[in-house]
């Protein structure tokens, strides 16, 4: 009897141990009516969609908005018709159930500044996040859950220290003409 309930208590905790949800990452999935292509602004302002391996996309995950942190493969953008997009890629959570609500946001960076999306930032290039979105992860062998609600995005540049300069200056001079 002691055997069959260590056996049970073990197989319990192998379970949890090995619970993973999953759901499919990716900016554009026909079958689940999700079109968010990522664009990056010129110097003219008209805009481009990221292209080929210049830019990358990640996946942020976490069981609330403050605590989102990177999941899975760093992906570059596809190229030609499919610039825009990454190739939708199912990601398992390992330690995180099926059956969980989660929140996931697409981080997309400019690969020349770094290899991770914070890199990209301190480094000055071209970044953009979307809106957290919830989801409840699907139980593998199933199909992985989709981004429903993912919107397109235009990377954006950080600032320079020289431009937050001058812009600084600006507000203060505003104000010193307003007294």
């Amino acid at each position: 009897m002691r055997a069959l309930l260590f056996a049970c208590l073990l197989g319990g905790a192998a379970g949890v141990a090995l619970a993973q949800g999953q759901f499919n990452f990716g900016n554009r999935v026909t079958a689940a009516g999700i079109d968010a292509p990522f664009f990056r602004p010129l110097e003219d302002g008209t805009l481009v969609k990221l292209e080929g391996p210049a830019y990358l996309a990640q996946a942020y995950l976490g069981l609330e908005t403050g605590s989102l942190g990177p999941v899975g493969p760093v992906l570059p953008f596809r190229t030609g018709a499919a610039a825009g997009y990454i190739t939708s890629t199912a990601i398992k959570v390992d330690g995180i159930p099926g059956g969980t609500t989660v929140f996931v946001q697409m981080r997309a960076w400019e690969a020349a500044k770094g290899g991770i999306y914070e890199a990209a930032v301190a480094a000055g290039g071209y970044y953009g996040a979307s809106a957290p979105l919830s989801l409840t992860l699907s139980e593998p062998p199933g199909a992985p859950t989709d981004m429903l609600g993912l919107q397109s995005l235009t990377l954006i540049p950080e600032p320079t220290t020289l431009t937050l300069a001058v812009l600084g200056a600006a507000v203060l001079l505003g104000r010193r003409r307003a007294t």
